[in-house]
């Protein structure tokens, strides 16, 4: 998976400015609804249909799948916390107040 690293390279990709070779991807059975909304939220910012769907495909690649983000919360280090030992010390805390 390839994801843009920096703002500027997310740019370059979003205005269709590449250092190499660049695939197409088309979608077929939109809904007629779907395409409307689409449509209409690339008139609001201004840009193509093309534009738009460019960038937003771009920036979800940037977001880590559910299993992804499963994986890298079960691979961080654990940790113990003392329920008890916590309510203690926000009771100590609220009291000093």
């Amino acid at each position: 998976m390839t994801s843009c690293t920096t703002a500027e390279d997310h740019r370059r990709q979003a205005s269709g400015r590449h250092n190499g070779p660049v695939a197409s991807t088309q979608i077929k059975n939109v809904p007629a609804e779907t395409h409307a909304v689409l449509r209409a939220r690339a008139a609001k910012s201004r840009q193509s249909l093309q534009e738009y769907l460019l960038a937003n495909l771009i920036e979800r690649v940037g977001w880590p799948t559910m299993e992804e983000w499963i994986e890298q919360v079960r691979s961080r280090e654990r940790f113990d916390i003392d329920i008890d030992a916590m309510v203690a010390d926000i009771r100590v805390d609220r009291e000093s107040r």
